[in-house]
């Protein structure tokens, strides 16, 4: 449609600061015009009247919270967007949207394109203060082509509104009210678009929830869409010094992996030859590292990675809790669950029997689920470390990386000043 608005120049003020904007603009693009960013993840420009699903845009216009992608611009609009209050209200909405649904970035197709990961980014997104509901909702194979993933759709309504056939059909809708609102395909339909449009839906989704069988989404680090460049002038997550601490007191650190992989623990070992300066600085004690398996004196740093699938995971963070000054969780498994938490969708007996009942054995008579009191014993679901003990600081990631890793690590053993990075902030 030809953008029949007037040009005319008004002013407005955004955060205190007067800009001049096109009289009717979409505040979302006018901020952005004048340097100021504003997260969302449903608006699209060429959709007029924008959608406003997701609320991520949640800013104070003349002194109502309103999404930013329903304003338009007006002389004298009073915009408020970076106070403690809004930000937080903003990240709420987006922690929301993760611990709704299932999304596992580090085994997703879209990780690294995906839209929800990327504000997540943006905002500077640790873990969620929200519990995730780990539902198992209808994933529908049935089309020839599309997969419809409705664990990592977010319903924004960009598929609904936005993919149409030659023939001017709809190929998806809403289906059921309220909180059990899916999204559905019309197989029919769905049949009848094109390999492009087909893809384009693909790439229309913000998350993972549509995927085109033998389509590579994938890229390498480096080469995806959120990998490199932030949308904010000024992006860090900053980390102010702390002048108690001296820089010169060597340290005392404890690590344990738990329902984990190892990989964090790799990751920081990956420091190259930075690791010969903190020879004199940092002494390893209960860790697989020195392979010291008690504790025999209190630890300045505990660094946990993994969650809690058993009863000895439990024993073991309760332990490091007691024994550390500050125990930091490392990496996507320790802050949610990560990978191991996918057994969080199914009943546990469901997963013992499929592992050791209807799996495949050359062992005769192996059919049947171990059992004795030296096993721990597997809890109902695995267990975020915050949801069993007090954690100090969460570092994300799968894993970090070492220079992740270590700027956090230094601030919070001797106090050093940093800011972690567009491109060393991931989930995967």
């Amino acid at each position: 449609m030809k953008n029949t608005r007037s040009e005319k120049r008004v002013t407005i003020t955004i955060d205190g600061k007067p800009y001049q904007a096109a009289e009717g603009r979409n505040l979302v693009d006018a901020a952005k015009e004048a340097g100021v960013f504003i997260p969302s993840l449903c608006y699209f420009k060429h959709l007029d009247p924008p959608l406003g699903t997701c609320r991520a845009c949640t800013c104070k216009v003349n002194g109502r919270n309103v999404p930013a992608c329903m304003q338009r611009v007006e002389e004298g609009m009073a915009v408020e967007v970076n106070t403690p209050e809004l930000i937080d209200i903003r990240k709420a909405l987006v922690e929301m949207m993760f611990a709704e649904g299932n999304h596992f970035c580090p085994s997703c197709v879209k990780s690294g394109n995906c839209d929800l990961q990327h504000m997540g980014y943006e905002l500077g997104i640790t873990h969620m203060r929200f519990p995730h509901l780990f539902r198992d909702r209808h994933t529908d194979y049935q089309s020839r082509r599309m997969v419809l993933e409705n664990n990592r759709c977010i319903k924004c309504r960009r598929c609904v509104e936005e993919v149409f056939t030659d023939q001017g059909k709809r190929v998806f809708m809403y289906q059921n009210r309220g909180i059990e609102t899916l999204v559905g395909i019309d197989h029919e339909q769905e049949a009848l678009l094109t390999e492009a449009q087909a893809e384009a839906a693909m790439n229309l989704c913000p998350t993972g929830a549509i995927v085109v069988r033998g389509k590579r989404v994938a890229k390498p680090f480096g080469l995806r869409s959120f990998d490199q460049q932030s949308e904010q002038e000024d992006y860090g997550i900053r980390w102010s010094a702390n002048g108690d601490r001296s820089p010169r007191e060597k340290k005392m650190v404890a690590t344990v992996s738990l329902a984990g992989c190892f990989g964090c623990h790799m990751s920081l070992l990956d420091i190259d030859e930075e690791i010969l300066d903190l020879v004199d600085l940092v002494e390893f004690h209960k860790s697989p590292l020195t392979d010291i398996k008690r504790f025999t004196q209190r630890c300045d740093l505990g660094i946990v990675e993994g969650g809690c699938c058993n009863t000895e995971n439990i024993e073991t963070l309760r332990e490091f809790r007691e024994n550390c000054d500050i125990l930091v969780a490392v990496g996507e498994c320790a802050i949610w669950g990560g990978l191991p938490a996918m057994r969080n969708t199914i009943p546990l007996g469901e997963c013992l029997e499929e592992a050791f009942i209807n799996a495949q054995t050359n062992d005769e008579g192996e059919g049947r689920v171990p059992y004795h009191e030296d096993l721990p014993k597997l809890l109902n679901r695995v267990y975020a470390c915050n949801e069993i003990v007090k954690i100090d600081y969460l570092i994300p990631g799968c894993p970090p990386s070492a220079s992740h890793l270590w700027k956090v690590i230094r601030n919070i053993l001797w106090g050093e000043e940093f800011s972690v990075l567009y491109h060393e902030f991931k989930y995967d």
